[in-house]
């Protein structure tokens, strides 16, 4: 049987885009490995009627609606190749088994690089995050640490300060232009030299950041920018890429379609900036174009 779209990637960005299919009564079918980049983070923020509920279910719950509808199917795997063209894609997952497809829909995210930072993994969404706006309110006004890996740290180091008391730690891997030092403290941003030891957490609820030279100081959370590697997928179909300050992302237009004709893109890997409210959004506009052109041709 031939799927109207197969859509690669089950979390947000993949249930708004077959939400949208679903309604249009298209055959699709969604492939999810189970393995949501958000994992790690016990409470989700800043999507409206969610706020502060933990990510699994908000997924479990989208992904319960969506299957009510009778043209939706759901497959468990993690997906090896895609091959074809636009009406006559093939989808081949680990294992061997092989689906059909006349458009496919990218939702597969991205894999954070994390700085080899002994403890920071184990605070990964815990006490360690990448978005300001996702958890920076919880954190309170006192304590908020940025972990410069580049120069890229100088973006929360002047947003940061306006959710609490910031200190940019340098890590010996940023040196701030003269000009940059003014910025940051026209902000308030305090600056500490020196490279990271380790980060360890705490009886109270937050991290304890280590430098080498034994200095000690408690967070209530810290921020770093990883660098983001996308699924091969997109390479292998021959999607556009471009570069963002966080790594390769893939390059659609204002409707999630990608360079390759049939193929669309969306959430956290067509996108630098990822949050559940922009999944949803890339998805239903992935969802709403994809239909579109099932019905008028590419």
């Amino acid at each position: 049987m031939q799927f109207d779209s197969i859509i690669i990637g089950g979390s947000y960005a993949g249930l708004a885009a077959g939400l949208q299919l679903a309604r249009a009564r298209r055959r699709v079918l969604v492939i999810d490995a189970g393995r949501p980049r958000n994992r790690f983070a016990p409470h989700s923020h800043g999507f409206l009627t969610q706020d502060g509920t933990p990510p699994a279910e908000i997924a479990a719950e989208a992904r319960a609606q969506l299957m009510e509808y009778p043209t939706v199917e759901w497959q468990t795997g993690l997906v090896e190749a895609v091959t074809g063209e636009a009406n006559n894609f093939q989808v081949v997952l680990v294992g061997g088994r092989t689906y059909k497809a006349r458009r496919i829909i990218l939702a597969a995210g991205v894999t954070d690089e994390l700085p080899s930072l002994p403890g920071l993994a184990e605070q990964w969404g815990k006490h360690v995050f990448h978005c300001p706006y996702c958890h920076g309110y919880e954190l309170g006004i006192e304590g908020i640490g940025v972990l410069a890996t580049s120069e890229l740290a100088m973006h929360h180091g002047m947003m940061l300060p306006d959710w609490g008391a910031t200190t940019l730690f340098l890590n010996d891997a940023f040196e701030p232009s003269n000009e940059q030092l003014t910025q940051l403290e026209a902000r308030g941003t305090r600056i500490e030299c020196g490279a990271v030891a380790r980060l360890a957490e705490t009886d109270k609820g937050g991290v304890e950041l280590i430098m080498q030279d034994s200095r000690v100081f408690a967070l209530a959370g810290l921020f770093v920018a990883p660098r983001l590697h996308l699924s091969p997928l997109a390479v292998q179909l021959g999607c556009e890429l471009e570069e963002s300050p966080m790594g390769l992302v893939v390059k659609t237009d204002a409707m999630q379609a990608t360079s390759i004709p049939g193929v669309f893109a969306c959430g956290d890997m067509a996108r630098a900036a990822g949050s559940v409210t922009f999944a949803v959004a890339d998805g239903a506009m992935a969802g709403l174009s994809t239909h579109r052109t099932l019905m008028f041709g590419l």
